[in-house]
């Protein structure tokens, strides 16, 4: 019997309903307090509360008594000062949390900053001198395509190796795909496998003046067709660069496999965030997708800023038919009475267009766990403000307002 037949009413009744798809419960309070849960890394499309999700993870793991560092990717200072400090840099500063049984530190990424101290650590200092001087290097660092990237896979595994923090939550970079922060280690390794860089690097390799005759001709015909197209000078910034990072380069190849199969291990979990909208969703099933084809631990799909209504028990339909009544009925109050139904007929609206988005992702993925989190009153910009976010993503599934679990916006229907 297909599903058409399974749901086709007999003559003279109106077709049965499908009952609403089923989302798993994401238990956030759990994963944070398990001992085993070591990094944390926070995922999405732009836009969709990132940044504030993996500061409110922070802080009610460091109350909940772990030792945690949040690195965050969002220059923007209000996390900073939602955190009581006057401004976040490249190095991990404690956050004053009373009461915290824990400790909480917070850290942005500076991507130059990190590479330039790549460059330091592992190279001669006359080497990473000529390095960090050279301009090909100083575009690099800091505008070339995925480097935000890479770079925050880098300060991840530093801060892992330190051993401080026996957790470490990640806010990914606002990039075009979030898929961009899984391809950034491999993408840096087919950099440095590159043709371009292979043939800069040859003659170095090959070793001095015999190394030169051996590779000159061909190296020469390529510097030529290279020096039209980039222009001489760039050529002669780029060979000197990678002539110089030469023997970093197996580091870095190194350094990014460690990091991509740290992100696959026990202990680390990806929380993918997405917001009621039709794009972000779209980002989130392509990301789930993506974790579940590279074999990477999902935790679970965080749908932020959504917009519940007061109370469930007044469809939009009979509110907005009250407010006629009402209206109808005249009297003191009548006006004000049938604009507040109505508001709750717009928010049951909003509400409903919500639930159909996260039952139209959870039907395709039904095996993703969801934690719903309503939207705001308005910026967050203080610990409490953060603690109030902390309680709506880590609280129990049923305690809320309206008593609905907290994987849906609305109850569920039912045939």
């Amino acid at each position: 019997m297909s599903a058409a037949e399974a749901t086709e009413a007999p003559a003279g009744r109106p077709p049965r309903s499908r009952p609403a798809p089923q989302a798993l419960p994401l238990d956030l309070e759990e994963l944070i307090r398990d001992p085993d849960t070591r990094i944390v890394v926070c995922c999405g499309a732009g836009g969709v509360g990132k940044t504030t999700t993996s500061a409110a993870l922070a802080l009610a793991a460091a109350e909940a008594g772990r030792h945690v560092v949040v690195l965050t990717i969002d220059p923007a200072r209000r996390l900073a000062q939602s955190l009581g400090l006057v401004e976040l840099d490249n190095e991990p500063r404690q956050v004053d949390v009373p009461g915290a049984e824990g400790e909480l530190h917070a850290m942005m990424l500076d991507m130059k900053r990190t590479f330039d101290d790549i460059v330091c650590a592992h190279s001669t200092a006359e080497r990473a001198e000529q390095i960090l001087a050279n301009p090909f290097y100083q575009a690099l660092s800091s505008s070339f395509a995925g480097t935000q990237e890479y770079m925050a896979m880098e300060k991840l595994g530093q801060l892992r190796a330190s051993e401080q923090w026996d957790l470490i939550i990640v806010d990914t970079p606002p990039s075009r795909s979030a898929l961009d922060f899984l391809d950034a280690p491999n993408r840096m390794s087919r950099f440095l496998d590159g043709t371009m860089i292979r043939l800069l690097t040859a003659p170095a390799r090959a070793g001095g003046r015999a190394g030169m005759r051996l590779v000159g001709a061909g190296f020469l015909v390529f510097s030529r067709i290279i020096s039209k197209v980039l222009g001489g000078q760039l050529l002669r910034d780029i060979s000197a660069f990678v002539s110089a990072l030469d023997t970093m380069f197996g580091g870095f190849r190194e350094r990014a496999t460690a990091t991509y199969e740290l992100l696959r291990r026990p202990g680390t979990w990806f929380v993918v965030v997405a917001t009621p909208e039709p794009d972000a969703l779209r980002e989130a099933s392509y990301f789930v997708d993506r974790l579940s084809a590279e074999e990477m631990p999902l935790g679970g799909l965080v749908l932020n800023r959504t917009h519940p209504p007061a109370t469930t028990v007044l469809t939009a339909t009979r509110a907005d038919g009250a407010a006629e009544e009402v209206l109808e009925a005249g009297g003191a109050g009548a006006e004000l009475a049938a604009g507040a139904l109505r508001v709750h007929a717009d928010r049951m609206a909003v509400a409903s267009r919500e639930q159909r988005l996260a039952d139209r992702f959870t039907s395709a993925h039904p095996e993703v766990a969801v934690r719903t989190v309503p939207a705001a009153a308005g910026d967050v910009h203080d610990l409490d403000g953060l603690r109030l976010m902390a309680d709506a993503l880590t609280g129990p599934d049923g305690d809320t307002p309206t008593g609905v679990p907290r994987t849906r916006i609305l109850p569920a229907r039912r045939s």
